[in-house]
């Protein structure tokens, strides 16, 4: 079976073309591909595949073999795969995803690859219910969540997937492998969450790390880096429009007023092509 490693800014997956190979299994692949010594090394798999609603449709599994909705970092490389592969000429595509249909546009370097992608990453979701937060409030907002012997004011959004966010004084030395894994299966969240831990160097410069659910600590979380901007812009924290700072690199977000969209800029890179015996 072909497939290619991938990353954006780090988030690395391996990419299986499925106009070309059959999966049978894709969350045991994802669980055999990700392990780092056993398999090719990643954050999970991704699968491109035909789509009766968009040019095409990814379905992507985290490292523990579940299925999540969306990956912003993923959805860069997949735009990048179809594009310097010739499964489309357009600049401009649609790719359905388990959080709907997102729009990429693709800035074509010298080489005539693509260098750099911007997706509409849709309206973020505020209401508790739609996250799901399990409250009766309207917007979880800065409220209080007590892990172990800690209160955290925590702010959660959806981009397709959940986002728990809070603001740290230094994000480099927070614990995040203590309290990552205790907010993403804190039981106000009755799906598991992301967690993202974010420091603000000020109102368009943010630094961020996050815990995936179904990952841990990944380089990069494109949806997390949107919902990031989200709290920080809903807190006073930071202007519609910023740098997101990460430890894969930076990415450009930009919630537009007029449409109350976002929309998310950054890199997407070939690591390698190869075979797997399975």
């Amino acid at each position: 079976m072909r497939f290619t490693k991938m990353h954006g800014l780090g988030n690395d997956y391996v990419y299986i073309n499925c106009f070309e190979e059959k999966v049978e299994n894709p969350s045991e692949l994802a669980k055999f591909v990700s392990h780092r010594h056993f398999g090719v090394g990643s954050d999970g798999l991704v699968l491109i595949l035909p789509s009766q609603i968009a040019d095409f449709r990814m379905r992507m599994f985290n490292s523990d073999g579940s299925e999540a909705e969306m990956c912003g970092n993923a959805i860069r490389c997949v735009g990048k795969y179809v594009y310097d592969n010739k499964m489309t000429d357009k600049k401009t595509i649609t790719i359905e995803t388990l959080a709907g249909i997102k729009t990429l546009e693709l800035t074509i370097d010298d080489d005539l690859k693509v260098s750099l992608v911007k997706v509409d990453m849709g309206e973020p979701v505020i209401s508790p219910k739609d996250i799901p937060v399990d409250s009766n409030l309207e917007r979880f907002i800065n409220e209080p969540v007590k892990i172990l012997d800690e209160v955290y004011r925590v702010t959660c959004v959806s981009m397709g997937n959940p986002h728990a966010v809070t603001f740290v004084q230094d994000v480099k030395n927070f614990s995040l492998e203590k309290v990552g894994p205790l907010m993403e299966t804190h039981l106000l969240f009755p799906n598991k969450i992301n967690a993202e831990f974010v420091e603000i160097v000020n109102k368009t410069h943010l630094k961020m790390r996050v815990w995936e659910r179904g990952a841990g600590e990944t380089m990069a979380c494109g949806t997390g880096a949107c919902a990031v901007l989200v709290a920080a812009h809903l807190n006073g924290l930071s202007e519609r429009k910023a740098t997101i700072e990460l430890l894969g690199g930076n990415l450009t977000i930009e919630w537009n007023k007029e449409n109350n969209r976002i929309y998310k800029t950054g890199p997407a890179t070939l690591v390698f092509t190869g075979l797997l015996n399975i």
